[in-house]
């Protein structure tokens, strides 16, 4: 009898330091500061699109642009406007930046370039039922895609 009891103890010991460590375990991630926990996303992560076409633009295609950031062609359907804005991962001093977006027929192409820290663009084009050119560039690396979203295109064939 005395064991059992004594198993009984222990194990409702046993359950409760348990039950405090989970109760407790919350407040000493939330005792973390914020600014360490925001330190603690991958290494290299994606750059995310920052809103700088404007209202209206969604993303429609990205390309990463190596480690150093990303590439975003973004498309107003209110307007038929097409908008290019390269974003660095990690903003820092200015450095070499491009945004570029085109079409082949009639040859058309706009481009932003030069130093920056954040972001380059944003271009914007009118490319409605046209495939689109676009590129983007930071410090010599360059990432895009030729002939994407042709819009009503196929439609028009």
């Amino acid at each position: 009898m005395n064991n059992i009891r004594r198993t009984a103890a222990i194990g409702a010991a046993v359950t409760a330091t348990a039950c405090a460590a989970v109760a407790l375990a919350p407040a000493a991630v939330a005792a973390e500061p914020a600014a360490q926990r925001a330190t603690a996303a991958p290494k290299g992560a994606a750059a995310q699109y920052n809103g700088v076409c404007g209202s209206g633009y969604a993303v429609v295609n990205s390309a990463q642009i190596g480690t150093k950031g990303t590439v975003f062609l973004t498309y107003n359907s209110a307007t038929g406007k097409n908008c290019v804005v390269t974003v660095r991962n990690k903003p820092g001093k200015a450095v070499h930046m491009t945004a570029s977006l085109g079409f082949a027929s009639p040859t058309t192409t706009v481009t932003d370039t030069g130093y920056f820290t954040t972001y380059a663009g944003p271009v914007y084009l009118d490319a409605r039922g046209l495939c689109v050119t676009w590129r983007g560039e930071i410090s010599g690396e360059v990432a895009g895609k030729n002939g994407t979203n042709c819009g009503s295109l196929a439609a028009n064939r």
